[in-house]
């Protein structure tokens, strides 16, 4: 029985599941006055909880996602954060058009690393929403707040070491069509990424260096999210479908495509070659996994967010599956356990 309670982003506010008795669940809907774009838990206080909005800026939750306040960057589209495990106080919070903010004082006040937006190139676009690209994955070393990883939808790929203050260029090896980058939750080393055309990269030297495995993928070729294994950072998984599928040609990525997206999870163990999941997980997933999420007391569990709303669970690296008995709606960007 899992008795955790479940948060996730549906677009227009947050869904709640929270168990009652065994096998009961409520669901309630948050912050239905925001666009959220996405969410996250402070990694040293649980019940402390940030979103990014459309024109909201940041807001902060003390209590587990019942009231909101303000954090800073009204007025700003907050498109991912990545808070410092080593230091929580330091929040970086990634923007469209795309920008990166820091806080070094749990968003009291803001600064933009000017330095990233000059990154920018003519070919940055968002193939997914209108107007400006944005940063969609941001990550934050667990044990370096100055080290920082931020991915662009669709641009490129980057890192500093300073905390956003330089930015080295576009990281070999890695999407320009970042969906999703996450440190390990404890191993500073390992950094994950998904994105379109790469679906899955890792790197064991603190995002200096990357790797992009591809056998057992098949055509599976567009990746969503990532999430590693707690307690071993080289077990990982991802999320990933293909491109189209006839007659679906030249339209968006079938993943997206509410169900028919065709898409299916993996996992790779060290060197070994991608292993798609099944253990009674539908083949393939008619729903892209849009988040995936790893429980930092219990190695070996993973939860998958479909984008129809159902959470699926599996207590072994994956081999086996079963589906949680609540829906949040849908399932937009982030998903989080308390």
């Amino acid at each position: 029985m899992v008795d955790r309670a479940f948060i996730a982003t549906r677009g227009k506010g947050l869904a709640r599941a929270t168990p009652i008795t065994e096998g009961k669940w409520a669901v309630d809907t948050l912050l239905l006055d925001q666009e959220v774009c996405y969410l996250t838990a402070d990694p040293c206080n649980p019940n402390r909880l940030y979103v990014g909005t459309r024109g909201s800026g940041v807001l902060r939750s003390e209590d587990g996602g019942k009231t909101w306040q303000s954090a800073g960057l009204e007025g700003r589209i907050v498109k991912s954060i990545a808070i410092c495990r080593a230091d929580s106080q330091v929040i970086y919070a990634g923007t469209k058009p795309p920008g990166i903010f820091v806080t070094r004082n749990g968003g009291q006040t803001w600064t933009e690393q000017e330095s990233f937006r000059r990154l920018r190139r003519w070919f940055w676009f968002t193939p997914a929403e209108p107007g400006d690209p944005y940063v969609m994955g941001l990550a934050v070393s667990p044990t370096d707040p100055n080290l920082v990883i931020a991915g662009v939808e669709l641009g490129g790929t980057f890192r500093s070491v300073d905390g956003g203050q330089t930015w080295q260029g576009h990281l070999k090896s890695t999407s320009r069509d970042c969906h999703s980058l996450r440190f390990h939750q404890t191993n500073g080393n390992w950094v994950y990424q998904a994105g379109g055309g790469w679906p899955a990269a890792v790197s064991a030297d603190g995002g200096l260096t990357w790797r992009q495995p591809r056998r057992g993928l098949g055509w599976s070729l567009y990746g969503m999210a990532v999430a590693a294994d707690p307690a071993d950072p080289s077990i990982w998984y991802a999320s990933a479908a293909p491109y189209a599928v006839f007659p679906q040609l030249n339209k968006m990525p079938r993943g997206h495509f509410a169900g028919e997206a065709n898409a299916f999870l993996f996992r790779r163990r060290g060197n070994s070659r991608w292993e798609r999941l099944g253990g009674g997980l539908p083949q393939p997933l008619d729903y892209m996994a849009y988040a995936l999420v790893t429980d930092s007391e219990a190695p070996g569990h993973l939860y998958a967010g479909l984008s129809n709303g159902d959470v699926w669970h599996t207590a072994d690296y994956g081999d086996h599956w079963q589906q949680l008995p609540f829906n949040l709606g849908n399932i937009w960007t982030a998903m989080i356990i308390l």
